[in-house]
């Protein structure tokens, strides 16, 4: 679970190196190619960290270069015609540009990802005290609905190198009551979803997934979000698509698009096939009303439109600055096989080992922090240690409460850079220049 899992050959055998000389000038000049660089290098060696007064790294203002969500005339264009034409038109539209894309037989919009989540719970229509293995590592959204009906969850780790659920972990905690698996493709990095549904068909599982940060997502040319049986994404304002709100749900079978779709849209059931079992709840529905906003639904039609090149600048900009960082000793980021196909969403996240960068988290940010570089020492809430689910009387069967050392370990690790959302060539400049200077002086740091 925690093995080391680097990029190809080139960066190891530079990390390699730097690890085995210590010569950070020498560094650069592999990673720049130039002698200038390497020069620049050594007299950073000898330039005081900002946080014992010497200059900052980082001078070049990027506040704004992380802004979120970005909409430009065509939303604006797309919510005045509906300020204009008050009507539901957007829904309908956004269901069909949706199911185009991910080439699924069944979706629907609703009004955010946790009713999206919530709607697949009931789906299932599972019997009280069945288990569905989901990581503690996610949002509330991802495990509380499950327990309107009577589902329980089993707190599977993460491995602590990508934030993904540990498919090995998941094995040691199957019992005869577990009857389903929820991956979370944590901001943007696929789950590998082959080995967890390989797994699921030999057990008799059924594999759902929250792909709430995965939009535009995929493995081996398959988007996350087809993969399960379904499949939940939101569009909240941080979203990799926002829509300010609302989410969507994908189905493959029938009966869990009837079921699940009866329980909040009460007006959709007298479109169901002669023969559904849910066609005569038509005007009542099941109890409640997730319909999407169709002001939110313009506004994710425009976003995904441009989705993929969105995704790909994204991971272009992120690319500039990690390719350079993590070829420092210690210095590390999630994980993506060479067939999955990633995005980045609200954090670039980077891991440290102590041991091998030689300083630890809290003296590395606090430097990073001094030079100028927006940094974090991330440590994420983990579910499985709220009072929620400690607490016998929301819950049908009380959730078992284990030890999760990749989570832990994770939370002892990260390190959250901003996501930059538009070009800052200087700024990523500057990180490095941040970056190599504190790592220069980390046997300094140790000592604090």
């Amino acid at each position: 679970m925690t093995r080391e899992m680097n990029r190809p050959n080139a960066p190891k055998s530079r990390r390699r190196f730097l690890e085995s000389t210590g010569a950070l000038a020498a560094g650069l000049y592999l990673a720049r190619g130039s002698q200038a660089a390497g020069a620049e290098a050594a007299n950073r060696t000898g330039e005081a960290l900002a946080i014992d007064g010497g200059p900052k790294a980082v001078t070049v203002p990027h506040g704004g270069a992380a802004r979120w969500p970005l909409y430009g005339p065509e939303e604006e264009k797309a919510i005045l015609e509906l300020v204009r034409s008050p009507d539901y038109a957007p829904l309908d539209a956004l269901e069909k540009d949706w199911k185009e894309r991910y080439k699924v037989p069944y979706a629907k919009p609703y009004c955010n990802g946790t009713s999206a989540l919530t709607t697949m719970f009931f789906a299932l229509n599972l019997p009280p005290g069945s288990e569905i293995m989901v990581p503690s590592y996610t949002f509330f959204a991802t495990i509380v609905p499950m327990r309107l009906f009577g589902l329980v969850p089993v707190f599977v780790d993460v491995n602590p190198r990508t934030l993904n659920f540990d498919l090995d972990d998941a094995k040691r905690r199957l019992t005869a009551n577990t009857k389903a698996l929820l991956p979370v493709h944590w901001i943007g990095l696929p789950c590998e979803m082959d080995r967890i549904c390989e797994f699921a068909k030999e057990k008799g599982l059924i594999v759902l997934e929250d792909s709430c940060h995965a939009h535009g997502a995929s493995m081996q040319g398959r988007w996350m979000g087809t993969w399960g049986r379904m499949a939940a994404f939101s569009f909240q304002a941080s979203k990799p698509l926002p829509g300010i709100e609302g989410g969507m749900a994908n189905f493959q079978e029938r009966q869990d698009y009837e079921r699940g779709v009866t329980f909040g849209h009460y007006d959709v059931p007298a479109s169901f096939v002669g023969g559904s079992d849910y066609r005569k709840y038509q005007g009542s529905g099941l109890g409640l009303k997730f319909r999407m906003h169709p002001m939110a639904a313009a506004l994710v039609r425009c976003q995904l439109r441009d989705l993929d090149k969105r995704n790909a600048e994204g991971v272009a900009q992120v690319r500039s600055l990690n390719d350079r960082l993590v070829q420092l000793p210690g210095l590390y980021e999630q994980a993506a096989r060479p067939d999955m196909k990633r995005l980045h969403y609200a954090w670039n996240m980077l891991f440290i080992d102590e041991a091998k960068a030689g300083m630890s988290r809290q003296a590395c940010v606090k430097a990073l922090q001094a030079e100028g570089v927006q940094a974090g020492a991330v440590s994420y809430t983990l579910q499985h240690k709220l009072p929620l689910y400690r607490e016998a009387g929301w819950w049908h069967h009380l959730p078992a409460i284990p030890e999760l050392p990749g989570s832990e370990q994770a939370n002892a690790t990260a390190i959250g850079l901003p996501y930059f959302t538009s070009p800052v060539p200087e700024v990523i400049e500057q990180y490095v220049k941040a970056f190599e200077k504190v790592w220069a002086h980390r046997r300094q740091l140790a000592k604090v």
